[in-house]
């Protein structure tokens, strides 16, 4: 390893000149190891999966996975902002890394005990590993982008960060097409999403290829982040002394002089509703389309391939944008994007397109999205797809470039912070309003709300000349 390990007293203040190619690389992985908790587990395969087989209902499974998904958010909330501060001139990054990868393979591993129809004390431990899992995800997520602005010099990081992306939507498109096409089997016919017979002798009754998903995404993590840990440079290199303050002293007066820093301020508040309604489609739009059209694993397992396969090319084209018109450009255009899918995909219900225009019904056992509702509801979600990345990249690459050097990961915490401060009240908002009004519909409805603002307030920012 070399130097790549060499530790310092000192925090980055930016390079010159790119890390070797192997560093470069093993950072990108890690987008890749996460991504197919991401796909599999909140998305496509295991979302739908607990909400319709586990749960006792549907509706009261979207409300469970949403309760859930809030008690997340306020653990990263109040857990990223300090880890961040800790970090920041204070030692290594891994060893924190490894402890929170740990944590988030057990609980991957858990979702194991999610048999159909389970009793409340299983649906219960469940839903705690799900709450730990997204928590560590977005914990050691902290650290892995804290590092990436010691890999390339600053007018590089869209194109790495976008490439990240791109690279973790491909990790979930590869992941996706194993379980869904080769492991997954839908329960009526026993047949993989590519109509073979599951590559595992598992029971199909049992839906041991679904409860799978979770064990899989773990052993993928714990595989491909072996080249980060072992080649990723964990040093910090520059004239600027660590800080020996105590970690909360040192958070505090940073929260204290954000509103000196007006454009920051804003942005972070701005990406607090806008990441809030983003991870709340993903957390819920898996759900919605199976119970919309009474999707199966099939129809879910192509869903998630398609989405997965615009991302990669939204990544990859919007970090080539980011560097050239600005990252600002790049977050307002997508969300403006993704408003006109949230809204068009909001369109659809099994009789209906657009909101007002008629058309038939699914037929049942019919080949997937062979109804014009399904063909309508796809279009709109590849608009989803195209723009979800570059609006979280860009984000990224422009957090980076704000950011004190020697503040870096306390920065990065505090960009998780205001992705999940609020990241309860959409799924809570989800949750309550699809509980009070038994319509899954009208309770995805109220995402908007925090798209429309985050944009609004996106406008606001001034980017500088580097973003």
């Amino acid at each position: 390893m070399g130097d790549d390990t060499v530790q310092d007293t000192t925090v980055d203040i930016g390079v010159q000149e790119a890390a070797p190619p192997r560093a470069l690389v093993s950072w990108v992985l890690f987008d890749w190891a996460a991504q197919p908790y991401y796909t599999l587990v909140l998305t496509f395969l295991f979302a739908p999966y607990f909400a319709n087989a586990v749960a006792a209902d549907p509706a009261q499974g979207q409300a469970l996975w949403g309760y859930a998904a809030a008690a997340a958010g306020v653990i990263i909330a109040l857990g990223s902002p300090f880890l961040g501060a800790v970090a920041d001139g204070r030692g290594r990054r891994k060893p924190w890394m490894a402890l929170f990868s740990t944590l988030f393979v057990a609980s991957l591993a858990t979702l194991w005990l999610a048999v159909p129809s389970a009793d409340a004390a299983t649906i219960a431990l469940v839903l705690a590993a799900f709450v730990v899992a997204t928590a560590m995800a977005e914990f050691t997520t902290v650290f892995t982008n804290s590092i990436m602005p010691s890999l390339v010099p600053a007018n590089r990081l869209g194109r790495l960060s976008g490439t990240g992306w791109a690279v973790g939507y491909a990790g979930g498109l590869v992941s996706l097409a194993i379980m869904a096409g080769l492991v997954v089997a839908d329960p009526t016919s026993g047949r993989t999403l590519l109509g073979l017979e599951p590559l595992l002798a598992l029971d199909t009754a049992a839906r041991e290829g679904d409860r799978l998903v979770g064990p899989f995404a773990a052993i993928w993590y714990a595989l491909f982040m072996i080249p980060f840990f072992l080649f990723v440079p964990d040093r910090r290199v520059g004239a600027v002394p660590a800080s020996t303050r105590p970690p909360l002293t040192e958070l505090w007066e940073t929260i204290r002089s954000l509103p000196s820093h007006r454009d920051m301020l804003l942005f972070l508040i701005a990406r607090m509703l806008y990441a809030d309604g983003l991870a709340a489609i993903f957390a819920f739009g898996g759900i919605y389309g199976a119970a919309v059209f009474g999707w199966g694993a099939l129809e879910l397992g192509l869903f998630g391939i398609v989405l997965t396969l615009t991302g990669v090319f939204g990544a990859l084209i919007g970090g080539v944008l980011d560097d050239r018109i600005g990252s600002k450009t790049v977050i307002i255009v997508s969300l403006l994007l993704l408003l006109v899918g949230a809204f068009g995909i909001l369109s659809v219900d099994p009789t209906h397109v657009l909101y007002v225009s008629e058309v038939a019904p699914k037929v049942a056992g019919s080949e997937p999205f062979s109804s014009t509702g399904e063909k309508v509801f796809l279009a709109f979600a590849v608009i989803v797809g195209l723009v979800a990345a570059p609006v979280q990249a860009a984000s990224r690459a422009l957090l980076a470039r704000l950011a004190p050097p020697e503040k870096m990961t306390q920065y990065f915490g505090l960009f998780a912070f205001s992705g999940k401060v609020t990241a309860f009240m959409a799924p809570l908002l989800v949750a309550v309003v699809t509980q009070a009004s038994g319509s899954q519909r009208i309770g995805m409805a109220s995402i908007a709300v925090f798209l429309i603002a985050g944009l609004v307030l996106m406008i606001g920012v001034r980017a500088s000349s580097r973003a």
